[in-house]
């Protein structure tokens, strides 16, 4: 027979130290999926110039002007992943959470939904953290 395992306590210095880390990382995310998220959006603009409009008329003109687009939607989305690593594993976060938040940046629109109910749920959870350990 098992026993039941509580939650060790831990000091308040510590959970305070903890819960400015895991704001920290939540504030990073917020930055980077809103970032993401319109850089998404400036992509599939270039892009329906670059294949849509391309099928119609010459746009070479308009190409050499955002051709950077692509590249630095690429370069942005990692860094984007190493946030949503981070505040993942800091808050302790179930896998499919983290599926989720890295689908966020590559499908249009979602990142912003989403950021908007993980932040109320981080905050939701952090606020709880503080009033249990530093109340």
């Amino acid at each position: 027979m098992s026993t039941p395992q509580t939650a060790p306590e831990i000091s308040a210095e510590a959970a305070a130290v903890a819960i400015r880390k895991a704001r920290g990382a939540m504030a990073r995310y917020r930055f980077m999926a809103v970032l993401t998220g319109v850089m998404l959006l400036i992509l599939c603009v270039e892009m329906g110039i670059k294949y849509g409009l391309g099928a119609l008329t010459d746009v070479d003109g308009v190409m050499q002007y955002i051709a950077w687009v692509p590249f630095a939607h690429g370069w942005i989305y990692v860094a984007y992943l190493v946030t949503v690593a981070d505040l993942w594993s800091k808050m302790r976060w179930g896998f499919g959470r983290l599926v989720t938040m890295v689908l966020a940046g590559v499908v249009p629109v979602m990142s912003f939904v989403l950021e908007k109910k993980i932040h109320g749920e981080a905050d939701a959870k952090l606020v709880a953290l503080e009033k249990r350990y530093l109340a």
